[in-house]
Parts: structure tokens; C-alpha cells; sequence
């Protein structure tokens, strides 16, 4: 892979032009890739991640804040945890293509790594650091509300996603039909520490969903999440 990447296509769609290329390439570097080219001019992106992180955690408080008053201080927690997390970051990397322009080792790229979830999900925390940089806080607001909030908040909200998926499906299941659905592994990928995992909710054999996460509770909530989201 070249060290300079076009990122045009990209900035056109985000519509966020950056006069520090430097800056947004390094939203792209995964630490990987530093381990096999020793003299790369670029750092990796963990400290853009870390500063996204708290930028969407801020972004998101504020939003829920400003359009929800009627919920309550537990509430916005629930709700934050259901609209911003591993599958909902890999979701708006994916839309944005943001694999494309990632810096991976051999490794990495013959792992499927521009597809993994984990780091896909990293990314669009990088992204938003440097766009953080570049643009303070209200063009990194009107970003996420655009390409991670977008319907999906709003949906959260009224069906009330944002409690406990597994418990609110198991009681919609034990109401209606006097059953419990059943949660199974479907596949496992990542290193040791940095597991990955993908889980199926089923009604007997039917298949009404999966989830991913880093941990088979986290995968099963997303799952619960999604098919609830189907009712």
C-alpha cells in the first residue's frame, strides 16, 4: 500500500475537506502496520481513537440532553450504550467505506482485517478525533448525528431498544408464545485479546438475528437488539 492515501471520495461524502492531510491519514494507521515498516512518518491512530472516544461520549450526552428532555438521567446512560457501540461504529465504517484506507499489515490484510469489526469500529472513533482537530466540536457533531445517529436514535427511543434487549425479548417471548428464544455461537475470530465474536438468536431453528461483540454477552445483546428491532 502507498504511504499517502487518496481520501477525495471520502472527504467529498463527509463533506469535510482537511488541510492537514497528515492528520486525517493517521486517523488510518493501525498499529499493526507500524510493526512492519519501522520508518513509517505517521503514528498510529490509538490517540485519535481515545480522543473520539470522548468526543462521541460528549456528543452524544449533549444531543440526548438537548432533543430528550423528558428522559432521565438513567435513561440517557441505556440509551447512549444502545446508539454508540462496537456494532453501531462498525455499521457507519462499513457505510462510509472506511476499510479502504486503512494501513494494515500482511497479517492484518490476509485476516480480513479491513472487514474486521473491532478495527473498523476503532476507525470511525479515529476519524472522528481527527475531524475533532480539524473542525472543533460542531462539524464533529453535525458528522456523527449524520452517519452514526441518523434514524437509528430516534427508533431506539420509541421502541424503547435501549433497555436490556436480551431481558425485554425473553419477556416478549415467555408473553406471546411461553418460550424463551436460545442464543448461539456462530463464529469466533480475533487473537486471544482481542476476541470477536458473532452470535445467533433463534426461535427453535429459526434464525432471527445475529450480533457481534467482543465478548458472547455483548454479541448476544446486539443480536436480542436486532431481532427486537424486527418485531
Amino acid at each position: 500500500m502507498s504511504k499517502t492515501l487518496d481520501t477525495s471520495v471520502l472527504e467529498e461524502k463527509i463533506k469535510i475537506v482537511f488541510k492537514d492531510k497528515q492528520l486525517l491519514q493517521t486517523a488510518f494507521v493501525h498499529r499493526s502496520y507500524l510493526n512492519e515498516h519501522a520508518g513509517f512518518p505517521l503514528p498510529s491512530n490509538e490517540k485519535l481513537e481515545f480522543l473520539g472516544d470522548s468526543v462521541l461520549s460528549l456528543i452524544t450526552s449533549e444531543h440526548l440532553y438537548r432533543n430528550y428532555p423528558d428522559h432521565q438521567e438513567g435513561d440517557y446512560t441505556d440509551i447512549k450504550a444502545a446508539v454508540v457501540n462496537t456494532a453501531s461504529l462498525y455499521a457507519a465504517a462499513k457505510e462510509l467505506n472506511l476499510g479502504k484506507y486503512l494501513h494494515l499489515s500482511k497479517g492484518e490484510q490476509e485476516n480480513n482485517g479491513r472487514e474486521n469489526v473491532s478495527i473498523l469500529a476503532d476507525c470511525f472513533e479515529a476519524l472522528l478525533g481527527a475531524i475533532y482537530l480539524e473542525k472543533g466540536f460542531k462539524t464533529s457533531y453535525t458528522f456523527v448525528t449524520t452517519f452514526l445517529f441518523k434514524d437509528t436514535l430516534d427508533t431506539i427511543i420509541r421502541k424503547k431498544l435501549y433497555l436490556p434487549a436480551k431481558n425485554v425479548l425473553q419477556e416478549y417471548y415467555q408473553d406471546r408464545y411461553k418460550k424463551l428464544p436460545r442464543y448461539q455461537v456462530l463464529n469466533e475470530s480475533g487473537p486471544e485479546h482481542n476476541k470477536q465474536y458473532e452470535i445467533g438468536v433463534y426461535d427453535d431453528e429459526k434464525l432471527l438475528a445475529k450480533g457481534q461483540g467482543k465478548s458472547k454477552k455483548l454479541a448476544e445483546e446486539e443480536a436480542a437488539r436486532k431481532a427486537l428491532q424486527k418485531l
